[in-house]
């Protein structure tokens, strides 16, 4: 691992896209680990800028926008708003946390995109795409559909198949067709500006391979390497797009065309920078063009290509701005055993967290981190959230800090005691206290969080065992003194506690300050034998963590059951039609709205109810088969359809005269068809 000391920091989390709410896969990915190590670095008193910011750019935006009849600016007001208001109430602490439609940002992608333009970097090439001749515009690959050519899935898209993963052009499409009118699109001349990436092979592969091959996590070097090293890896790619919704190409010629939002989504955490420094009285330059600072990105492993050698070969081009020291990206976090998708609902969203176990961001930033994806895919279930909540926040941390503070207010009125003459035991435990700060520090730097909460849990482990070690309630019967040391011993390890745990568990940390009344809670302080003040009356503290019991997390598993049922009902396919029929064989159909009389289970059947039904005819008896879906009783007065000249039918010694209509959904409920209003009984339907 390389060290150096840095004067400053530039930790940037990956830009969140705003078409929809933050789930707990993007918080594993990125945010949690992010802000881990920030709060670690502002405990060490270090100059920190934490940068992040919505991504409002891009076709995903403008096909909700076109979904839900709203504008683009619309839907990434909507979901911006959002994404700020969950970060803040979950603890991510953002210096700031800003947005690509913003002004500023516009100005800063178009300089950098001109500088680059200027000095020849880019491609100047025609090309054929996809145009839509009934809605006037061109295509964007997520605006065409077809079939994919790997798996035969009809519904891929033009830049990949959603069924088997395959990344696809959108002429590789069998049957390709437009999502704008469902036409069949057609090739068309246009032209786009290429960042040609080969140009800059030997400066990425001395940059990541060489000068990054020790410290750089092995899924980010192999990713890279993969690019690098492959025949067709560096290629140029497009950095513009036929759109009207995003930043305007600055150059002569490119009317009616945008930054592609992979240019202008990472200068985005520089126009935040700006902002954040406009309004703090600093120095942009000095976080981004300062070899004495330190670039870090947090990102999750999909937006690994575009942080690694995109935008470094964008930042290296223009010649003043420093590259990436470190890209510690995290693999993905599955939900359930599956995938987690927001087409599917499948997701745990943060907002309905934050409503449905509230004063619980600490257990779910705990869960996250001990279960990170840090460096293969991971998976979220709620059992195991129970487990760890239960076995360790509860039974571990909690039960130490509630052990040490409740027997201090018991024995000494609530008021810190002095400690006495240490013995061989206490001098161990002391110093293995004085140890754990390091530790824990050498794994954050390494970006191993999983493993630095391991160790977290560890010091709250050894005040537990020391409380069971040296047993206080006994030793109150005959030695006041030794019972007051070993109180003292272990308040101070709860202290160190509060310390090291504030980057992963930020509001038990401020419970903690609070109730101990600390005054230095330095990073340097942790593991300082007399971190608390003797004489200092505690606070009162109820529980720190609750137990949850199994209903809460059966009501989480049934909810993502259900929404995964919706799923598949909405997605069944529908019947496919009937042979077609003549107007003669139609005509033959007698239907009529009829008006049920009365209605009672069959017995004996499980599916049939007996009703009997005003016809305007006359009244007739009907077996019909909704048994499972409709109670009798729901059944009487309403008015349904009635086919009155089906033949009768004998079924259970009763003989059926007619047919009552349903419709049948995807599910398989079925539905009454009814008028909208009261008709008279024996009404025709034609």
């Amino acid at each position: 691992m390389r060290t150096k000391n840095f004067k400053r920091y530039t930790v940037t989390s990956a830009l969140p896209y705003a078409n929809g709410p933050l789930h707990i896969g993007h918080l594993a990915g990125c945010y949690i680990p992010s802000d881990i190590y920030v709060r670690y670095l502002r405990s060490k008193k270090r100059d920190v800028a934490y940068i992040c910011g919505s991504d409002e750019h891009g076709v995903a935006i403008t096909i909700k926008a076109r979904k839900e009849g709203k504008t683009p600016q619309e839907i990434v007001d909507r979901y911006h708003e959002m994404m700020k208001a969950s970060f803040l109430e979950f603890g991510i602490s953002f210096d700031e946390y800003s947005r690509t439609s913003a002004q500023i940002h516009h100005e800063t992608a178009q300089e950098l995109f001109k500088d680059l333009y200027d000095k020849g970097e880019f491609l100047e090439q025609t090309t054929e795409q996809y145009f839509d001749e009934e809605a006037g515009q061109f295509l964007a690959d997520r605006y065409i559909e077809g079939t994919c050519p790997r798996c035969g899935f009809e519904g891929a898209y033009g830049d990949q198949c959603e069924r088997c993963g395959s990344s696809l052009s959108p002429t590789e499409l069998i049957n390709p067709k437009s999502k704008l009118s469902g036409s069949t699109p057609v090739l068309k001349e246009t032209k786009h500006w290429f960042l040609d990436l080969a140009r800059y092979a030997d400066f990425l592969k001395k940059y990541i391979l060489e000068e990054h091959q020790e410290d750089w996590k092995n899924n980010v070097l192999g990713q890279c390497r993969s690019w690098l090293e492959a025949g067709d890896g560096l290629q140029a790619r497009s950095m513009t797009r036929d759109m009207e919704w995003g930043i305007p190409v600055p150059v002569e010629g490119a009317e009616g065309k945008v930054l592609y939002v992979w240019f202008d989504a990472p200068i985005g955490y520089i126009s935040a920078t700006k902002e954040w420094a406009s309004r703090t009285g600093k120095n942009w330059e000095s976080y981004w063009k300062d070899e004495e600072t330190k670039l870090v990105h947090f990102i999750g492993k999909d937006n690994i290509v575009f942080h690694c050698i995109i935008f470094p070969a964008i930042l290296k081009t223009h010649g003043e701005f420093i590259l990436p020291d470190n890209v510690p990206a995290n693999e993905f976090l599955n939900l359930e055993g599956d995938k987690i998708s927001t087409s599917r609902n499948w997701a745990v969203w943060l907002h309905e967290y934050l409503e449905e176990f509230p004063g619980k961001q600490d257990v779910l930033r705990y869960v996250l981190t001990a279960n990170a994806p840090e460096t293969k895919d991971n998976d979220f279930t709620w059992k195991d959230f129970q487990s760890r909540n239960n076995s360790e926040l509860v039974a571990v941390f909690g039960n130490f800090i509630n052990r040490a503070v409740v027997l201090t207010h018991k024995y000494f009125d609530g008021v810190i005691p002095a400690k006495g003459a240490l013995m061989g035991y206490d001098e161990e435990v002391l110093a293995e206290l004085q140890a754990f700060p390091e530790k824990i520090s050498s794994s954050i730097e390494r970006y191993r969080f999983r493993e630095a909460l391991s160790l977290l849990m560890d010091l709250a482990r050894l005040g537990n065992k020391y409380l069971a070690d040296t047993e206080p309630w006994k030793t109150i019967k005959a030695d006041r003194e030794r019972t007051g040391t070993i109180l003292n011993i272990a308040l101070n390890i709860a202290g160190s506690l509060a310390i090291v745990a504030e980057p992963f568990l930020p509001f038990t940390a401020q419970k903690l300050v609070d109730l101990f009344g600390m005054q230095e809670t330095a990073w340097e302080n942790a593991g300082d034998s007399d971190l608390l003040k003797n004489g200092v009356a505690l606070g009162q503290m109820g529980l720190l963590f609750e137990k949850i019991e199994d209903e809460v997390v059966d009501k989480q598993v049934q909810k993502l059951m259900d929404a995964k049922k919706e799923n598949e009902a909405a997605n069944a396919p529908v019947v496919p039609m009937k042979e077609i029929i003549t107007y003669d064989d139609f005509a033959k159909l007698d239907m009529r709205v009829v008006t049920v009389l009365e209605a009672e289970k069959m017995p004996k059947s499980k599916k049939l109810i007996k009703l009997k039904v005003d016809t305007g005819l006359g009244h007739r008896t009907v077996l019909s088969g909704v048994a499972e879906h409709f109670e009798p009783e729901f059944l009487v007065g309403k008015q349904v359809t009635m086919l009155i000249n089906l033949a009768p039918r004998k079924m259970m010694g009763i003989d059926s005269e007619g047919m009552i209509l349903m419709a049948e959904d995807k599910d398989g409920k079925l539905k009454l068809l009814t008028p909208h209003e009261a008709t008279a009984s024996g009404s025709t339907i034609s």
